[in-house]
C-alpha cells in the first residue's frame, strides 16, 4: 500500500512562488509516475503535472505550462512542484497521486492519492 503526504502549500501574493512536496511510502517510488492535480472549490479535479519514473519525461496542463516545473528524487522518495508566477486562478487544493505506469493526464488512471496541501493566491 503506497502512502502519499503533501506538503508546502500555503498562502501568497500573485506573482509569488511555493514549493510543494509529496513524500511517498509503501511502494518501490522509482517504480512509478507520479502526478500532481489540483481541485477549487465547486470544480472537478484536474490535472498539473505528471512525470514518468525515472524524471525524463513530464507532461503539463496548458494553464501552468512555463510557470510550474516538476521533478523528482527517487534517493527521497519525493515529487516535487514548483510553482512560480502564481495567479489567483491557481487558488485549489494540490493532490498528488501515482501509478505504476507511464505518466498520465486523468485522474482515474491513477492508483493512489495524498490528502491534499491547501494553495492560496491572493490577488
Amino acid at each position: 500500500q503506497v502512502q502519499l503526504v503533501e506538503s508546502g502549500g500555503g498562502l501568497v501574493q500573485t506573482g509569488g512562488s511555493l514549493r510543494l512536496s509529496c513524500a511517498a511510502s509503501g511502494g518501490t517510488f522509482s517504480s512509478y509516475a507520479m502526478g500532481w492535480f489540483r481541485q477549487a472549490p465547486g470544480k472537478e479535479r484536474e490535472f498539473v503535472a505528471a512525470i514518468n519514473w525515472s524524471g525524463g519525461s513530464t507532461l503539463y496542463a496548458d494553464s501552468v505550462k512555463g510557470r510550474f516545473t516538476i521533478s523528482r528524487d527517487n534517493a527521497k522518495n519525493t515529487v516535487y512542484l514548483r510553482m512560480n508566477s502564481l495567479k489567483p486562478e491557481d487558488t485549489a487544493v494540490y493532490y498528488c497521486a501515482t501509478r505504476y505506469d507511464t505518466a498520465g493526464y486523468y485522474v482515474n488512471e491513477y492508483d493512489y492519492w495524498g490528502q491534499g496541501t491547501q494553495v492560496t493566491v491572493s490577488s
